[in-house]
């Protein structure tokens, strides 16, 4: 297998199969990116230039924001020149760079939610010691094992399938590096990637959403049996569930379709695997902003106020 030729350049073919009509795709996809970058950058503005929203739970969203607006900015104006001017090639490093940055940002979709979790937790049942126990260097201890994780994993998984050695091709059907559609080309067997890969999905977003889930679970008891007036707050509860839960659907939707498949077109897993990253991006920071009041208000004036400005007659 030494001797074995392996590929140092790659071929992101995603769509392929639409030949002609692959181009058109540069519009809706277009869209959709100067939605989400639009939608999260307002929504970053808002919090930040309003004092009343520096509290934990804004900066939290703020959070939240700022992965939504960093995961397509990895792939997507690579993948828009690809559509509109067939610009497909990319290096090894490259394909392994790209991959390291979409895993390890997306890794925090998840585990911000985590965050949001136990700031409801603290704000709903602990209400007295709320403040205390988000204060900065408490919350750290919640924070940096987190991060730690996410590194040390995502490396693991992107350093395993850059040791491969790539001789069955160098086209991956996708419009992104991902993991297994590069470990697909590798020679030999990847047994040990498929399986870290695995891990990976069950160490992150599956131990995540366990996690959420047993909070909000603990958090609604708490409340029922308690009978506190907390309206607002379980408000926000529903707020961060909706976003958990259509991460969730499009997460497994992308999952399962790539490894179970069952005659699915390869255009159909393709668009599946890239809406993975873009529709959470597009859809959190729309609820984030018509379902959280605060912010919602701050949006309407910032709005108001641009519109009053431009149509202000200049003397």
């Amino acid at each position: 297998m030494d001797n074995v030729s392996s590929h140092k350049h790659f071929i992101l073919n995603g769509f392929n199969e639409l030949g002609a009509l692959r181009p058109v795709l540069f519009i809706p996809f277009s869209i959709m990116f100067v939605i989400l970058l639009s939608a999260n950058s307002l929504l970053i503005y808002i919090i930040i230039s309003q004092r009343s929203l520096h509290s934990p739970m804004y900066i939290l969203i703020a959070g939240m924001a700022f992965v939504d607006l960093s995961i397509p900015l990895v792939f997507v104006p690579n993948m828009l020149l690809s559509f509109l001017f067939d610009w497909r090639g990319i290096s090894l490093t490259g394909c392994l760079v790209q991959m390291f940055l979409i895993h390890f940002v997306g890794s925090f979709q998840s585990t911000l939610l985590v965050w949001m979790a136990l700031d409801r937790y603290f704000a709903i049942c602990t209400p007295l010691y709320y403040h205390e126990r988000m204060a900065l260097p408490r919350f750290l201890k919640f924070v940096i094992p987190l991060v730690i994780r996410n590194i040390f994993i995502v490396l693991v998984v992107v350093t395993l399938a850059g040791r491969l050695s790539f001789c069955l091709g160098n086209v991956i059907n996708h419009c992104f590096c991902e993991h297994m559609a590069l470990v697909e080309l590798a020679c030999g067997s990847t047994a040990i990637n498929s399986l870290v890969g695995l891990i990976s999905v069950f160490l992150i977003p599956v131990a995540d959403f366990l996690f959420i889930t047993t909070s909000y679970i603990v958090i609604f008891s708490s409340v029922l049996s308690s009978g506190i007036s907390g309206v607002k707050a379980l408000h926000t509860c529903v707020t961060h569930i909706v976003v958990i839960s259509v991460s969730l659907t499009v997460a497994l939707i992308a999952f399962l379709s790539y490894r179970i498949r069952n005659g699915l077109p390869v255009a159909i897993l393709v668009f599946f695997s890239t809406m993975y990253p873009l529709f959470p991006s597009c859809f959190n920071p729309i609820i984030y902003g018509i379902r959280t009041t605060e912010i919602r208000q701050h949006i309407l004036k910032t709005l108001t106020c641009c519109r009053f400005v431009q149509t202000v007659p200049h003397t």
